[in-house]
């Protein structure tokens, strides 16, 4: 059965559109709060990024849950990794938290973690949408007598036990100090988080994009826009650069000739280091839209590699059915499950500069190894809702079949819908980029046709 709304990262759209309105995030927060209580859930805490409407949103949630008799725990403006982290340290049955990641700051989003930090499953996703319908569409939600309902307290000390948390990931023998770190951190939820992190652990700092005003998260910057700390890390002659997104569960580098270093390399350097130190406990878990490379140089070095559809859930979902410990997407959504449960940007970039020191390498030399190949990715915007029918066309099948007859085995082609917003991803990748965007710009032009 498929679910209505929620996509691979919770509910998200545009802030004031169905369905990211007020009266929607109070009915599904009452919906969440009858699902979760149902299995004894008393408190869920709440957390959120720098966006204007994360304050609406919050205040609808907060009374949703309240009037399913839930409490509820504010924290503020915190990564999303830090709110599946926190969601344990403080007891809470439940996290939630309001962001729409990388997208500009007009959309957002409501995506809701378990009491062991991973996102709620399929089946829990589809009660609470049984359950949020009969609310929108019947007036179904009934509120708890006066004295079940739910609390709220606010939680002040949140960021300072997060960033001790993530100081605790890196071995206590090494320090950062005599590197010079360009930290980008987005305008986003982890802006007082991640440069006193590497603060803390010696490293001098250069923190940029750290002072949000509701309106300039992933502005132009962060992980999806690596042009200003391209340029930093050369103007401030610095040793690399790390790029968070707006609710910090993605991370990206620049190396120190102001080259991009992204999640398929990120992976290749975890697992390179864990292979060489005896820890690796099995392969690594990427996406539908890994890099060819990245599963190259791993069979050179006898490393299993597993593809899973694109979202971190299901990456998540094939580490723990093979019981690996290391996963993510190229872009940025990095997995290492002896360190955390869901994807966290800050404690990825931690592993990286560990294995740096550790190599007595820098990053450029550290990825070296790995020979991305050229990657052609064309997002199409969509007019109508209507993703399914136009993938499903004889046109768009005969465009790729046509395609990969002149790739043969140097390449792929990849077509999906966005799981967030109104688009069609078309992928083309092969040993010859010019190739690749001939018949990207191909395929592209036959979807957009519909």
């Amino acid at each position: 059965m498929s679910r209505k709304y929620f996509g691979t990262d919770g509910v998200r759209g545009k802030v004031g559109t169905f369905p990211i309105t007020p009266d929607f995030a109070m009915k599904l927060g009452w919906a969440a709060g009858k699902v979760l209580a149902s299995t004894g859930t008393q408190e869920v805490l709440i957390g959120k990024d720098t966006r204007s409407s994360g304050y609406m949103l919050e205040s609808a949630i907060e009374a949703g849950l309240s009037a399913a008799g839930v409490n509820v725990a504010l924290i503020g403006p915190m990564p999303t990794p830090a709110v599946a982290y926190l969601a344990s340290t403080f007891r809470a049955d439940a996290g939630v938290v309001i962001s729409a990641s990388h997208n500009p700051f007009y959309d957002n989003g409501i995506k809701f973690f378990s009491n062991s930090g991973t996102k709620l499953n399929d089946e829990q996703e589809l009660e609470i949408e049984a359950l949020l319908d009969q609310a929108l569409n019947h007036n179904a939600m009934e509120c708890v007598s006066s004295e079940l309902l739910g609390k709220v307290r606010r939680i002040t000390d949140a960021a300072g036990r997060y960033i001790e948390f993530c100081k605790g990931v890196f071995a206590k023998d090494l320090t950062l100090a005599g590197l010079k770190i360009v930290v980008d951190s987005a305008n986003g939820a982890a802006y007082h988080i991640a440069p006193n992190v590497y603060r803390e652990l010696g490293a001098e700092v250069i923190s940029i994009n750290d002072k949000p005003n509701g309106t300039n998260i992933n502005d132009h910057c962060g992980a999806t826009h690596l042009d200003s700390l391209q340029t930093a890390v050369m103007v401030h002659g610095a040793d690399l650069g790390i790029a968070l997104d707006g609710d910090a569960d993605r991370v990206m580098f620049v190396d120190h000739n102001g080259h991009v270093v992204d999640g398929d390399q990120i992976l290749y350097i975890l697992a390179k280091t864990a292979k060489q130190q005896g820890t690796l406990n099995g392969g690594v878990v990427g996406t539908l839209m890994s890099n060819l490379g990245l599963e190259i140089a791993l069979k050179e070095m006898g490393i299993p590699f597993k593809r899973a559809k694109v979202g971190d859930r299901y990456v998540v979902e094939q580490l723990k059915a093979t019981g690996w410990r290391i996963g993510g997407e190229g872009s940025g959504h990095i997995l290492h499950l002896d360190h955390a449960s869901t994807g966290d940007g800050v404690v990825a970039s931690l592993l990286v500069l560990q294995a740096v020191l550790e190599s007595k390498q820098s990053l450029a030399e550290l990825v070296s190894g790995m020979l991305k190949l050229p990657q052609v990715l064309l997002n199409v915007r969509l007019i109508a809702n209507n993703a399914d029918e136009i993938l499903a066309s004889a046109a768009v099948k005969q465009a790729v079949i046509e395609a990969e007859a002149v790739l043969v085995e140097n390449g792929r082609v990849l077509l999906r819908k966005s799981g967030t917003e109104p688009l069609i991803r078309v992928m083309v990748e092969s040993t010859d980029l010019e190739m690749s965007q001939t018949q990207a710009e191909h395929i592209a032009k036959v979807v957009t046709s519909f």
